[in-house]
């Protein structure tokens, strides 16, 4: 009941996402229009995130779920009967939106219910099974497409999968009330008169939470997006590297796929160093690892060897992205307020989707007006910048007792 839903909302995103830009251009759109459409579905996410914490902090995790299942079910019905481009892009619109507003709230459930001396495992576990269902997905899409020869099978798959999460998030055991967050420390009633204001929950808003915490989010938080634009750059920069080198689309799917093997392979081992050694042992090699890898791969497009340091160094891009599975859900879940924390996580997946929205724009603007290798380059240098802003940013806890080892 935890994981499930993540599971099957992943699996049927990640199947239709490959496709997005295909269906697009089938009813019209060019090159530029359909990589557009594709975009929306982060435009989504970024507008959603904010909506998304004040529905969890009113009316809980799980009707959030399935309020945000039952519209992007209703979205995957227009994108598979969309009668014009338009119609199209609202829905892929809408599905971002609604994956915005799932994420936060089983991020929020993670935040208040998990204990932390592992929570930063059970973080990286749920951000591994994204991984799962988003590795798969594709697979699935092109099954379907060998079995039907119609690229809309990967959409009713969707469907399926989201009627799947629904009926899983509402009619399954409420992990709310099974996992409940701990009560809160009561003071005895001596019948003595009190002086002063009785503590009471405070219920700030999403507005105000980004106020009040502007200090860790214009710290940690920009760190943050430093590795999410990292991380959403790796997956522009690989497939435009093996074209730039003349490698065929077979090799290209090959070597990225090997790299996305690597990266989902290690997401538990992110999470079990987290929780023993603390969030900057994981954090920083997997910054280091792919500011180095950016960089190293910007001087090897016009060598002999070209496409063996391709595979190389998107190997290495693979180890450095599988080793921060994880963080940065931990992370917003450790600066979090404990006792409302959706209006912050809001805020703080607001900013790490607005670094991901922005890489892909960067690494087009400097090939356009360089080359992809110099663009490579920046990439590594805002993975290293980003490694020292964890250095001083990251909170240093104490360690978790033996036990919980």
């Amino acid at each position: 009941m935890v994981y499930g839903p993540t599971v099957l909302f992943a699996l049927g995103e990640g199947a239709v996402i490959p496709l997005i830009p295909v269906i697009a251009a089938q009813l019209g759109a060019d090159v530029a229009t359909a990589a557009l459409v594709a975009a929306a579905l982060v435009v989504g996410q970024l507008c959603g995130n904010i909506p998304a914490g004040w529905a969890v902090a009113r009316i809980g995790e799980r009707l959030t779920m399935a309020i945000a299942g039952a519209v992007a079910t209703l979205a995957v019905v227009a994108l598979a009967l969309a009668p014009s481009l338009g119609v199209f892009a609202i829905a892929v619109l809408l599905i971002g939106f609604c994956a915005a507003a799932f994420g936060l709230a089983r991020h929020s459930f993670m935040t208040t219910r998990v204990p932390l001396a592992f929570r930063a495992r059970a973080l990286s576990l749920l951000g591994g099974t994204w991984r799962l269902g988003m590795f798969i997905g594709p697979f699935v899409a092109a099954a379907l497409i060998a079995v039907f020869g119609d690229e809309h099978a990967t959409i009713w798959f969707f469907g399926a999968c989201l009627i799947a999460t629904i009926l899983l998030v509402l009619l399954g055991p409420d992990p709310e009330k099974q996992f409940a967050p701990p009560p809160a420390t009561l003071v005895e009633d001596t019948g003595e008169p009190v002086t002063g204001s009785i503590p009471t929950a405070e219920r700030i808003g999403v507005f105000r939470t980004m106020w009040r915490y502007r200090g860790v989010l214009s710290r940690l938080g920009l760190a943050a997006a430093s590795l999410s634009a990292v991380r959403s750059a790796l997956h522009v920069v690989l497939p435009l590297w093996g074209l730039s080198i003349g490698l065929d689309a077979q090799t290209i799917a090959l070597v990225v796929g090997v790299s996305g093997a690597i990266d989902f392979a290690l997401f538990y081992a992110s999470g079990q160093v987290m929780d023993r050694f603390g969030r900057l042992w994981a954090a920083l090699p997997a910054m280091v690892l792919m500011g180095a890898g950016f960089v190293a791969l910007a001087f090897t497009h016009d060598l002999a060897q070209s496409a063996m340091w391709f595979a190389l160094f998107a190997a290495v891009l693979g180890v450095g992205n599988g080793l921060s599975s994880g963080i940065l859900l931990t992370l917003g879940a450790d600066a979090a307020p404990k006792a409302d924390p959706a209006p912050f996580l809001g805020s703080w997946r607001t900013l790490t989707d607005a670094g991901g929205a922005a890489a892909p724009l960067l690494v087009s603007a400097i090939a356009a007006a360089s080359t992809l290798a110099v663009a490579s380059g920046v990439i590594g240098v805002i993975a290293f910048l980003g490694a020292a802003a964890f250095v001083r940013w990251v909170p240093r806890p104490t360690p978790p007792p033996a036990g919980a080892r």
